[in-house]
Formats: C-alpha cells, structure tokens, sequence
C-alpha cells in the first residue's frame, strides 16, 4: 500500500500511525511538510518552503485564504514531483487547517483521503466569545472567523473519512458532514509518560524539586489567555500565601499560539506576571521557558498539583501526559476536558472562578494523601482510553483498512 501523509508539521498527530505503517515492508509511506516537518525512519519526506508575499493588497477577509493558496501550491509542486516519481497513493493522511488539502483530490482523484478534524470556528460556544475580558467586537471579526473555516470545508466535501479526537471536537463541526467523522484519539505514550517517584527537577537557579515536595506545575505551548494563563497567575497570589513551602513551575513559551495576541511591544506572560508581582514571591514562581521534552516529563513526575485550563477549544496532548504521569490535575470544567476528566479523576472548577482554583491547589498541597486515589484513576483512564500503542492505534489502523 502507498499511503501519504500532508501535514506542515509532520509527524505531529500522525506521529505513532505513520511509523507503524513504515514498519510494513509492504508500505511506502511518503510525506509532505513545511521546513520544520521531520520524518521517522523508513518515510521519505519532502518538504516544501513558503514563500513571502505580499498581501497589504488582500482583502481582509481574504488574507488567511490567500496565505492557504499559497501553501497549497506549494504541495501541489511535491504532489507533481511525486506523482512524476511514480508514487500514487492508495490513501491520504491530511490535516486541512493550513491549506494543504486543497490540491490533493485534483492530483489523486482515486485516493482514499483521511481529513483530521481537529477543530471547527464559529462564534458561539467555542474560544471565541468565550471570555468577556478579550471580546470579538464587529461585525467585521465574526465574518473574518467565518471564513477560517473555508479550507476545512472544501476538504470535508473531498474527504472519504474525518477523524476527530474527540467527541466535543467532532460535535463542532456543521452536522452535514458529521456522519463523516469518526472519534479516534492519536493517544499518547503510557511507558514514556509513566510516574516516577524517584524524579528529580534542577531549576536554572540550582534548586532541585522532588515528589517530595510541594509542586505547583502548569504547562502550555505558549502562555495565553486561552489556555487560561490569566486565571493561574491570579491564583497565585493567595496559594503561595496559604502555602508558603510551595513552588510554581510554569513551562512554556512567550508567544501565541492560539486566539488573541497582546499588546504590541508585550508578551502576555509579562503582562499577567506583572499584574501580581507585588503579591507574590517571585524566587517560588520559575519561569522555564519552551523545556526540552525530558525535562518537561520530570516537571510532570514531581508535580505535587497540576493545573490545565483551557478554553472550550482543542485538547492539548499535555492533559492526557500529565494524567498518564500520575498527576493530579485540577482542570476547568469546559469542554473538552470533560470528554477526559471527571470527579473521580481530577479536580473540575469554573474556568473564571480564581478563588476556586486556588482553594482546590490549596487543599490539594495540604491533604496530598486525600488525592492519591484520583491520581491513580487519573492513570487507569488514560492507559485503559489513551494509550497509543495498545488502545488508539488499533482503532485507526481499522480505519485505515
């Protein structure tokens, strides 16, 4: 079998299934991405470069669409290569979020297309609108959102099966195209992502964390407002005054990843840090940065209280890790976290509810054995719904046949 794989940051979410197929000798697997993509063994790939335009004379509303066209015939030079190499794929893997997908039923009209549906815009019940302290104002801003959406539209009407990670995630998308969709996490690794009562954290400033002590972790890509940054920082304050042996360990970079972006000139991590400053002690707060991923697994094994806040938007890999590490999570009760945590499992409090959150962080560093057995269902979901190797990639590899 040919199977192709298009995504700009390849492996990315198709990380354990493109390798299992590459293991077959019967399979050549190829793939397409954009400069920062990186291919595992036995999977060639092509990447493509984006180049600069101008599009000051784009029309607003058309500017994202543009930048798509332009990514699209970038793939469209590799499909033609390969095509001229004598590859033809009998199934596609594409995620349509960047354009990618829009030459790929021209170039292979016989091709099975496997669309990742990943998420879908709109203005109601989802990120935008979400929080009342950065509004969408304007007719203008919810027709420009409207129109995030126009790729993943036209992959849907090509594609021959979506798969969404999760059930809230697949709900998003308009009911016309849902009967596509199928609900199949990626999963994460359980081996790797496992408890390690034994790990040790060095900060820069040469302090060393165990699991001995009082952890307070938060993890994001970036630090923003939609993964609820803001509401951890004004917690802050009051769970370092309650607990004055506790340190906060927050991994993740300055920049955006997802919905607005700050003030010119500043990062939200400056804006919030400096909105508490004064009501914290700065030498307990430490600020690591993007971290290398065997250090971001110690972060999560000597967490004493992990908090994961998000938006009602994409569920972030680094929940399901942390859960699968044993954590404790307190999480926001918005979708989707629910489709992974409940009571039994983790902590659930209102997104907006600072004194929630820091009432729940509280009690959690002072009556750490009360917490051990939501620790442990934490782990058994994960490993009984998540796990990569024995629970996801079967159910796609039934798809894939």
């Amino acid at each position: 079998m040919n199977v192709l794989f298009v995504h700009n940051n390849f492996p990315a979410q198709y990380r354990f299934v493109a390798r299992e197929l590459a293991k077959d000798p019967a399979n050549r697997v190829v793939a397409i991405g954009s400069s920062s993509a990186a291919a595992p063994a036995n999977i060639r790939l092509i990447k493509y470069a984006m180049a600069t335009g101008e599009a000051a004379h784009v029309h607003p509303f058309a500017r994202r669409f543009e930048l798509e066209c332009r990514r699209a015939e970038e793939v469209l030079y590799s499909l033609s290569s390969l095509s001229g190499s004598g590859f033809t794929p009998d199934v596609i893997f594409a995620h349509p979020g960047w354009g990618e997908t829009l030459p790929l039923r021209t170039m292979f009209p016989k091709a099975k297309i496997i669309l990742y549906c990943e998420f879908f815009y709109g203005a109601n019940g989802k990120d935008v609108g979400f929080d009342p302290e950065f509004p969408m104002t304007g007719l203008d801003g919810h027709v420009a959102l409207h129109l995030k959406n126009a790729s993943s539209l036209l992959a849907l009407t090509e594609c021959d099966l979506g798969i969404a990670p999760t059930a809230w995630q697949k709900s998003t998308f308009p009911k016309e195209f849902q009967a596509k969709i199928r609900v199949a996490h990626e999963g994460v690794d359980t081996e790797e992502t496992a408890p390690d009562a034994d790990a040790e954290l060095y900060l820069p400033n040469g302090v060393k964390l165990t699991a001995d002590d009082e952890v307070v972790t938060y993890v994001s890509r970036n630090l923003e407002p939609l993964r609820g940054f803001h509401i951890f920082m004004r917690a802050l304050p009051n769970i370092l005054r309650e607990r004055p042996k506790a340190h906060v360990v927050i991994a993740g970079g300055d920049g955006t990843s997802y919905g607005a972006r700050p003030p010119q000139g500043s990062t939200w991590k400056s804006l919030f840090f400096n909105e508490v400053r004064h009501d914290i002690d700065p030498n307990r707060v430490h600020f690591l940065g993007s971290v290398p991923r065997e250090q971001y697994l110690r972060i999560l094994q000597i967490s004493s209280v992990h908090v994961y806040l998000t938006y009602p938007f994409v569920l972030s890999w680094s929940l399901l890790e942390a859960m699968s590490a044993g954590c404790l999570v307190v999480v926001s009760d918005t979708a989707p976290l629910r489709d992974a945590v409940a009571a039994d499992r983790g902590v659930l409090v209102p997104f907006f509810d600072v004194q929630a959150l820091s009432d729940s962080v509280i009690d959690a560093l002072a009556r750490p054995k009360s917490y051990q057995a939501k620790r442990k269902k934490a782990r058994q979901h994960v490993v009984k719904h998540f796990d990569a190797m024995r629970v996801c990639l079967p159910e796609l590899m039934k798809l894939v046949e």
